[in-house]
């Protein structure tokens, strides 16, 4: 059901609620749920439907964004709400968000791919065509660089030096930082920038393009990770799980905290301590081998 479908519904919805008595803070909250997930479809130019892929997409872009997972977790009821209410009074035909799981309230203790994992998502890239080129360049930077799924796909052509492996990212706070990558990122993403040179939105700004002839939004973003992350075999994926493991990996190769902050844009201590708290005991027990404190 699209968006302009959706939006005179509501109206009928609140007074179901309302005859239901539910508490005015519980109303706000299922409107403003909606509110988002309504502006989440109309951003990315795609239509408002009520399925899992496209609201599991829209949980996943708030989670991305630092919204605490409980309240990622309350908008997802929301929508699971408005969506059973429909298919009760016959407006669509079935409640396709039924069995939808939601967010895991400890979601501050994601946990972060292996070294395996991560090797096995960049292995489901394997391929010469426009697809795989693009996917093991988002995968490589995305692992390497401590970046938002949204901050990726907003990036320009411009924003990339290859030569000097550097990027520039636009974030949070409308404000902006330097990210570097490695030789492999960047060959990846020379192999993608040469087959974009084909593309029809070859002279357009965005860095990333869809391979259906056209841009790349953080849906399709979604939909393409997830589809490698299957393919890997990597269960319970979304975007931002790269991000979280990119954090640990920086901080388990040796990098310092400060620096870890400053790539990935954290002007807070608690921030990195949310992203690192479920490998903190793993590092912890890294560094004491380390030290060997007990050769007395």
């Amino acid at each position: 059901m699209a968006d302009t479908d959706l939006r005179p519904l509501l109206d009928s919805w609140n007074v179901h609620l309302r005859a239901e008595r539910k508490s005015r803070e519980t109303i706000k909250s299922y409107n403003e749920g909606m509110r988002q997930f309504l502006a989440f479809c109309e951003s990315e130019g795609m239509p408002a439907v009520l399925d899992k892929a496209t609201v599991n997409a829209f949980i996943a872009s708030l989670l991305d964004a630092g919204l605490e997972a409980a309240t990622a977790r309350a908008r997802q009821l929301a929508i699971r709400r408005f969506s059973a209410w429909l298919a009760d009074e016959e407006e669509i035909p079935r409640d396709e968000l039924l069995g939808l799981k939601p967010p895991k309230l400890d979601q501050k203790l994601t946990r972060r791919l292996t070294d395996d994992e991560c090797r096995a998502l960049v292995k489901a890239c394997e391929g010469k065509g426009f697809r795989e080129r693009r996917d093991e360049a988002l995968v490589r930077l995305m692992l390497e660089c401590v970046v938002r799924a949204g901050e990726v796909v907003g990036m320009n052509l411009e924003h990339l030096d290859l030569r000097a492996g550097k990027a520039t990212i636009f974030g949070k706070g409308s404000k902006w930082r330097e990210v570097s990558f490695g030789p492999q990122t960047a060959r990846a993403l020379d192999r993608y920038l040469r087959l974009r040179r084909t593309h029809r939105l070859a002279e357009t700004p965005p860095l990333w393009l869809g391979d259906r002839g056209k841009g790349l939004s953080y849906f399709g973003l979604y939909r393409a990770l997830e589809h490698r992350a299957e393919l890997a075999g990597i269960p319970d994926f979304h975007p931002h799980l790269t991000r979280h493991t990119a954090a640990q990996r920086w901080l388990a190769a040796g990098g310092s905290e400060g620096g870890l902050m400053a790539v990935a844009g954290w002007t807070r201590r608690d921030m990195l301590d949310r992203y690192t708290r479920s490998t903190a005991a793993e590092r912890a027990a890294d560094e004491a081998r380390k030290l060997n404190l007990g050769d007395l």
